[in-house]
């Protein structure tokens, strides 16, 4: 199995780490991975404001760095989803469709491809689980609990079989921190005090760290933390599943 290691640009650009205990804890798992070094942004931005068809260049680059792989896993709910929703190329259709069927957000790929069944990591803290609205309702990472369906969470069950880990109960566990990529932007006032309620939550019921799947949600709460002085800190799910002891502020 030869995986391609896809990092978004925000990733690479404001937090490495995340990036790097991905691409260690595939490897302990006796993954061959491969990182693909002219891979850049997928467009999500872009097609996120509303014009995806200015994104063919990243379309095609995106195919021509990951064509060749098993699999494609990305540290990265929202740019997985966004991948395996809209990625096409008018110069190689059949390649960029069958690279939607094999990318997968890291969880994911741990969870259904690896079926991981054990960890060798520890991570003693209280960590407060934030389910990213792409990853819980795009990429069906986890139920919500509106529905009446048995509940599942395919990153809660992995930060379970770290030694340590105690996932704190919220109080409304499925609500979204308000990011939204450009929302963020156009809608600055709500997103800030969706912000701000999200991250209440996490310390109302005591929240060391608050991790997630995606590190752009993880990016906004922590500008909320900061602002406010907060001890609560941010990590994203791979390095507590790698095996990280703490975040220095």
């Amino acid at each position: 199995m030869k995986v391609g290691l896809f990092i978004p640009c925000y990733v690479d650009q404001f937090y490495p780490n995340a990036a790097i205990a991905t691409l260690e804890l595939l490897e302990k798992l006796g993954v061959e991975v491969g990182y693909p070094t002219q891979q850049t942004c997928c467009g999500q931005p872009m097609a996120n404001s509303g014009y995806e068809h200015l994104t063919g260049g990243c379309n095609d680059l995106f195919v021509d760095n990951f064509a060749g792989y098993d699999y494609i896993v990305s540290p990265s709910g929202s740019c997985a989803l966004h991948i395996k929703e809209h990625l096409h190329s008018e110069t190689n259709g059949a390649a960029a469709e069958s690279i939607r069927k094999r990318i997968y957000e890291l969880t994911e790929f741990l969870t259904d491809v690896l079926k991981i069944e054990k960890l060798d990591s520890s991570f003693p803290h209280k960590v407060g689980l934030h389910q990213s609205c792409h990853g819980q309702r795009g990429l069906k990472l986890a139920q919500m609990t509106e529905l009446t369906a048995s509940p599942f969470s395919k990153p809660a069950s992995l930060l379970n079989m770290v030694q340590g880990v105690e996932l704190i109960n919220l109080t409304r566990p499925d609500e979204c921190c308000g990011f939204g990529g450009t929302f963020c932007v156009a809608e600055e006032a709500v997103s800030s005090k969706m912000g701000k309620d999200r991250v209440a939550d996490h310390e109302h019921n005591g929240a060391e760290y608050i991790t997630a799947a995606d590190l752009s949600c993880l990016m906004h709460m922590e500008g909320v933390l900061k602002r406010k002085n907060s001890r609560v800190k941010v990590i994203h799910i791979a390095e507590i599943l790698n095996g990280v002891k703490e975040v220095v502020a």
